[in-house]
């Protein structure tokens, strides 16, 4: 099997030495994604309502550049500054998906890029 790249312009673009996802024969690894706006570069920050869906935006734009969608995705990670908030980002992250839910953590953190209050990877098969 060989490795590909998976990119699109339609999510941000990475800011270290990583790739938006990997796919690997059948299996997608998408890295972790923040509330940055792709045609603007800047941060979704205004509540955590704006930045999870924007987060998971960006998610869809990679899943869609690989040809897959949410009812692909096998495992979730969502890594969260503040749980007391998971019960709103639980809810927004679950409208994305038709009730086949992947596999999941969630944890809180001391700290994300850029100061934002959550980020989620996935992994998706076809």
């Amino acid at each position: 099997m060989e490795k590909k790249i998976i990119r699109t312009d339609n999510a941000p673009a990475p800011i270290g030495p990583y790739n938006q996802a990997i796919q690997y024969g059948d299996t997608l690894f998408i890295s972790g994604q923040i509330p940055l706006d792709p045609v603007t570069g800047n941060l979704v920050q205004d509540n955590i309502q704006t930045e999870t869906h924007q987060v998971m935006k960006n998610l869809q734009a990679i899943l869609t550049e690989a040809g897959m969608g949410f009812s692909n995705v096998l495992k979730t990670t969502i890594f969260m500054m503040d749980l007391s908030q998971f019960g709103t980002v639980n809810e927004i992250y679950g409208s994305y998906f038709t009730g086949n839910y992947p596999a999941r953590e969630t944890v809180q953190v001391a700290g994300l890029p850029k100061g934002v209050n959550v980020e989620i990877s996935m992994i998706a098969g076809k």
